[in-house]
């Protein structure tokens, strides 16, 4: 079993040296915590947890599909949020991007996130095929 680092043009890369956007193994896709950050990783899209979240989603999504799953193959989530209170946007959001049986979900209150405009980071793990067809 070898890893592979999966990359898409939708997702800017890191810097050189710090961490992989995604990783499979076998047929274990794991997401590092994507944010609503630009490819240029200068500005924040998204003025509140709704919008953060569904630029955040559509990075998962696209990473996913990268590695030739789909959304329905996601399992879990891990959501990060600077305020509780904006865990309906979050949920709101999620819903646009998952059916049937939702991944199993963990959700943190943190103090802060790597930029002060950043509200939510969520990380994600799937397994290939797991969504059925």
């Amino acid at each position: 079993m070898k890893k592979q680092r999966i990359r898409d043009e939708a997702v800017g890369e890191p810097p050189e040296g710090t961490w992989s956007n995604c990783l499979v193994i076998d047929r274990h896709v794991y997401i590092a915590g994507m944010t609503s950050r630009s490819d240029e990783f200068d500005t924040i899209i998204g003025k509140d947890a709704y919008a953060q979240s569904k630029v955040i989603f559509d990075k998962i999504k696209a990473l996913i599909e990268a590695a030739g799953g789909t959304m329905a193959d996601i399992v879990k989530v891990n959501i990060f949020l600077t305020d509780v209170n904006d865990r309906q946007q979050v949920w709101e959001a999620r819903r646009e991007y998952f059916e049937g049986d939702f991944p199993v979900s963990t959700l943190l209150e943190i103090s802060k996130l790597v930029h002060p405009d950043m509200l939510v980071e969520i990380e994600a793990v799937g397994i290939l095929g797991a969504g059925g067809d």
